[in-house]
């Protein structure tokens, strides 16, 4: 599909381009994601879970920790970061949409294995 015009559509009707493409979006688990992150990579993703941190305004963005239910805290594997312009509060239930990102470093000690970048917010 080429998005260059549902962009200029989104843009028209004032609707948000990451709403629009976030039934483009294949919804995966937390634990789903660990073990695909190499084939997700780059890919648009949804994941439903639980926030369970938040770091606002950190580096231009806001650092979101979200949890469903899979995965092993032993190999922290159930926990999956996600940054955003979008923020919400710890205990709210939402659906997170972005890309997936591997081994990014912020440096200062800042690396993630795996990240969802630029993630739109569903509550």
């Amino acid at each position: 599909m080429n998005k260059m015009p549902a962009v200029v559509l989104a843009a028209v009707l004032g609707i948000g381009a990451s709403s629009l493409f976030a039934a483009e979006a294949k919804l995966k688990t937390v634990a789903a994601l660990y073990q695909q992150k190499a084939a997700l990579a780059g890919q648009l993703v949804s994941v439903k879970g639980k926030i369970v941190k938040v770091n606002n305004g950190i580096m231009g963005r806001n650092f979101l920790h979200v949890q469903d239910g899979t995965g092993d805290k032993g190999k922290n594997t159930n926990d999956l970061t996600v940054t955003s312009k979008q923020t919400a509060n710890t205990g709210d239930r939402v659906t997170v949409t972005g890309r997936v990102v591997l081994d990014k470093d912020f440096g200062a000690g800042y690396a993630y294995p795996l990240l969802m970048e630029e993630a739109s917010i569903a509550k």
